[in-house]
């Protein structure tokens, strides 16, 4: 098998394992979220599922939220976070299959164009779209497999700005949720 051969395999292997994650995830979200009664590594689990999905919301950080109430924030938050980070690599396995999902759309064109032109600000990047809960960073995701950026950069990255969003989400869950039931 050529090299060629074998990465057009591998690119549409990658773009059905992320349309297959996301189609399952859609149709067992009930079930995806009762994972978390397994304690710490059920966050994880449940915010990878979450994060695995290609513009399909399923409420992984609201799940943080209640999850920093019931274990300890400091804990739930990089469980959380590098959970994210594993989830979100199908977003970075479409890019690297091909971003045919996503051309033509102005917001990747731009966070694409913006990734490329600047190299010494691809890791911020990365980290501060991570730490921003937004629906765009799938977007993010494709134009670092699609600009074919190291995996484990990516998801260095990815997991710092993860654990951070994911912090501020426990925290925030442990003090609301324990200041609405303590009263």
């Amino acid at each position: 098998m050529t090299p060629e051969r074998r990465l057009t395999l591998l690119r549409l292997l990658a773009l059905l394992l992320v349309v297959g994650i996301g189609v399952g995830v859609f149709i067992f979200r009930d079930q995806v979220q009762n994972l978390a009664a397994y304690g710490y590594p059920g966050i994880f689990l449940v915010a990878a599922i979450a994060n695995a999905t290609i513009f399909l919301p399923v409420p992984g950080v609201m799940m943080v939220f209640a999850m920093g109430a019931v274990f300890h924030p400091f804990l739930t938050a990089p469980f959380a976070g590098l959970g994210a980070a594993t989830g979100e690599l199908s977003g970075y396995l479409l890019g690297f299959s091909g971003q045919a999902l996503v051309e033509g759309s102005q917001r990747y064109e731009r966070i694409f164009r913006w990734i490329k032109d600047h190299p010494k600000f691809r890791d911020l990047a990365i980290v501060v779209m991570a730490a921003i809960p937004n629906p765009f960073f799938d977007l993010a995701g494709i134009a670092a497999g699609t600009l074919k950026i190291p995996v484990l950069r990516f998801y260095f990255f990815c997991a710092i700005g993860s654990i951070l969003k994911m912090l501020v989400f426990a925290y925030s869950g442990e003090a609301i949720l324990n200041w609405i039931f303590d009263r």
